[in-house]
């Protein structure tokens, strides 16, 4: 596995996360807790200050879009100089242990990029990746015993199974002394992190985790269709403004004699078209479910149709995702859901080497019912922050902290490109102006462990694919001005033990995805709600009301 099929990977995990629900939850015992979340003039006053980088010029600059959001930038090409953006070595001799996920082959311990990496970060830095399907019981084992490394990569996704409500501040050190405010211009690589991923780090009111692979611009995923296959037909994105005109399109473009359907699975990621919130939404100063609302049903009523219409896919409706990709690429369905991280130069060169026409597309953001104002939800800035353990000392915390301001130097500076693809010559030689990893680049540099301990805020780079930069970059400004913030965004909230099975209201999700296959019907998705509120979710959304938004606001 690669570098970008790597991040893809992760993305598409981070995604799949990100769109039920969004915000951080993680179980924990304790009645009196104020649940990890901050309250508004806390976090303000904990947060680090934000000073953007000015290394590098984008070749697409960032846009400002809705609700504070930005746009990542896009580069069309590799700086051909790389600059230092670190003087001198960070470290100062000091040895230390990290534990990282890794979805790919381990690569061997005191191999040639680790020890470039310790040599020019000035620490002896003993990487310890451990196997990403299995992290989220790995990584249990460790705090049950209090034996956790000295740096540690906890993806918000995993919260529940790690109990970060619970570790901060007993096994993970608090970092707000050292950045907070102005203490963070010592570390200028860290202070260009968006601020909104440095609250995915924040417990309590105070700052705990490094934020890897942030965003201005964060969102689960979108709609995509084949522009190669579409464009010939004189079927362009804008033409579709609403729901229905969606539907319009599954007609025309399903011929099932011939293998074609129109879609796979689209769920997911446009429900929100429809007006449905992430989790919650305030109706009239009260915290209401996303199950309580009309537009889910009316959401789960247009998609049972399509299931029911014939212009899906058989084997989407038979819950076969994983073939999903394969189908995209062989024109067996023209319109599928998916991740942010679908949309990149390995998916451009794996559809190419399926039809050499292929090109990737998105419809913009619309509203299903064509007349009301266009809107989606906005996913955390990050979802990968790593932390230090709360044994380090002061001055090995300071130089832990230097050595991810090394880890999080901007695209294509000398530290990125070290980080990234190792030392020239040995690890990655320049070709057409593009770093390319050598054999042993592959072995040991690709299988990425340091960006999950801190990394530059995330761009748009497709070296060789230029148009792919261009069309997520033009789809990421359009889409930017219809986001907006949904309740709770970026707050760590840990929900009681007793409210668990509530929350994650599994059953009914389960016929959610039995009505958007056409195997249920919209009626027993209100059956399963109905029952879930008399099993524990009416009293959940009475706690999420009670004991975070009255006490720390919407987030919003």
């Amino acid at each position: 596995m690669n570098r970008r099929s790597l991040l893809s990977s992760a993305a598409a995990v981070a995604g799949a996360a990100a769109a039920a629900p969004l915000l951080s939850a993680c179980g924990g015992s304790s009645a009196s807790s104020k649940g990890g979340t901050s309250t508004k003039t806390g976090l303000q006053a904990a947060l680090p200050n934000y000073v953007a980088s000015s290394t590098l010029k984008a070749d697409i600059p960032s846009v400002s879009g809705a609700a504070g959001s930005m746009t990542d930038p896009g580069f069309l090409s590799y700086p051909a100089t790389q600059v230092k953006t670190v003087s001198g070595v960070p470290g100062k001799g000091g040895s230390y242990t990290a534990v990282t996920p890794l979805w790919g082959t381990v690569p061997d311990p005191g191999n040639s990029f680790y020890q470039a990496m310790n040599k020019a970060l000035g620490v002896n830095l003993t990487m310890k990746p451990a196997d990403g399907v299995n992290y989220a019981t790995i990584i249990p084992t460790m705090t049950a015993a209090k034996k956790l490394p000295d740096w540690i990569q906890l993806p918000t996704w995993w919260n529940p199974n790690f109990n970060v409500g619970e570790l901060v501040g007993t096994q993970l050190a608090d970092l707000t002394p050292y950045l907070s405010g102005d203490n963070i211009k010592q570390y200028p690589n860290l202070a260009a992190i968006p601020t909104g991923a440095w609250t995915d780090g924040a417990w309590e009111d105070k700052i705990y985790g490094i934020p890897s692979f942030s965003s201005g611009f964060a969102l689960a995923g979108t709609t995509y269709f084949r522009q190669d296959i579409l464009g010939a037909k004189g079927i362009t994105a804008d033409q579709v403004t609403s729901a229905a005109d969606l539907f319009s399109l599954g007609k025309e473009l399903t011929n099932a004699k011939g293998g074609v359907w129109a879609f796979d699975d689209v769920w997911t990621y446009l429900f929100p078209y429809f007006g449905v919130p992430n989790k919650f939404t305030v109706t009239g100063g009260k915290l209401v479910h996303k199950y309580e609302t009309q537009e889910i049903l009316e959401a789960l009523d247009w998609h049972y149709k399509l299931a029911k219409s014939g212009y899906m896919h058989p084997d989407a409706l038979a819950g076969n995702n994983n073939d999903g990709k394969t189908r995209f690429y062989a024109g067996k369905v023209l319109i599928s859901g998916d991740g942010m991280g679908a949309w990149n130069l390995g998916d451009a060169q794996a559809g190419i080497a399926a039809d050499k026409n292929y090109r990737r597309g998105a419809f913009g953001v619309f509203a299903a019912d064509g007349k009301s104002t266009p809107g989606v939800f906005l996913g955390t800035n990050t979802a990968e922050v790593s932390y230090f353990n709360a044994n380090l000392k002061k001055d090995q915390i300071e130089e832990l902290l230097a050595v991810a301001d090394y880890l999080a130097a901007p695209f294509g500076s000398a530290e990125y490109t070290m980080v990234n693809y190792g030392v020239e010559g040995t690890h990655y030689t320049m070709v057409n102006g593009v770093p390319t990893a050598t054999d042993a680049g592959k072995k040991y540099v690709q299988q990425q462990t340091y960006p999950f301990l801190a990394t530059c805020p995330n761009v748009i780079s497709n070296p060789g694919a230029d148009q792919v930069t261009k069309d997520y970059a033009a789809w990421q400004a359009a889409a930017s001005q219809h986001v907006y913030k949904p309740v709770f965004l970026n707050m760590n909230i840990t929900v009681p033990t007793r409210f668990a099975t509530a929350d994650a209201a599994q059953a009914v999700e389960d016929t959610i995805k039995d009505c958007y296959h056409g195997i249920k019907k919209v009626s027993d998705v209100q059956a399963a709600i109905s029952s879930w509120k008399s099993s524990g979710g009416t009293q959940l959304v009475q706690w999420y009301s009670d004991n975070v938004m009255a006490k720390y606001g919407t987030g919003q």
